[in-house]
């Protein structure tokens, strides 16, 4: 299998002390069409890492690779998506524009069983904003999918969801994978975790355990 993200000896402070470094040393790797989970609790590294790897920031030391490209400038949706935990809605938007936004800005269609499949359809004329958190999350989700990146980004994607719409978050990150992509999910839930292909457990900023 490639290799579609390698992460080697990384290393992230956020100011120059020893108690500032928030990733220390950390190495994996994400083949094509694999979900890989970093799991652990708040505060262990799992969203910088995220970031690291998206290039929004760039690691103190080691290095992040993308299709065999270091990763130090944030890329096109279509090569690498970013879901963070954060609600990152657009408020002028409905949420279908919200969902389509990255393919309408290369001219491109956007598959309507997507919004169906994430239970958006009712919704989709309404703006994004007028939805709940839940619903705001499974848009920004969709809208982290629609281009079918070589690699997906997920920070917490089930943290506002009850267990109904769980099913169905899990659901589109099986189908993503299934399509090609590769999906690294940040989260402490354990249905993600069940259905992950790899799993890289975190403890303050250090991989525990053996990874496959």
């Amino acid at each position: 299998m490639t290799d579609v993200l390698t992460v080697t000896g990384v290393t992230h402070a956020f100011g120059p002390s020893s108690t500032d470094v928030v990733v220390h040393d950390v190495s994996f790797r994400a083949e094509a069409s694999e979900i890989v989970v970093l799991a652990g609790r708040s505060g262990s590294g799992k969203s910088t890492l995220l970031h690291l790897v998206a290039g929004v920031m760039s690691p103190t030391g080691g290095t992040v690779r993308v299709l065999g490209e270091e990763a130090v400038a944030r890329r096109d949706w279509s090569t690498v998506s970013l879901m963070p935990q954060r609600s990152a809605v657009s408020p002028e938007l409905s949420v279908f524009e919200n969902v389509a936004l990255p393919a309408s800005l290369r001219g491109m269609p956007v598959e309507e069983h997507l919004l169906r499949s994430l239970g958006l359809d009712g919704i989709r004329d309404r703006p994004a904003t007028d939805t709940s958190l839940g619903e705001q999350q499974r848009v920004s989700l969709a809208r982290a999918l629609v281009l079918r990146p070589a690699l997906v980004l997920l920070d917490e994607p089930t943290s506002h969801q009850d267990d109904d719409h769980v099913d169905l978050v899990l659901a589109a990150l099986r189908t993503a994978r299934d399509a090609g992509s590769t999906l690294l999910v940040a989260t402490h839930d354990a249905r993600v975790i069940e259905v992950a292909d790899r799993v890289v457990r975190l403890e303050q900023g250090r991989v525990v355990g053996n990874q496959p």
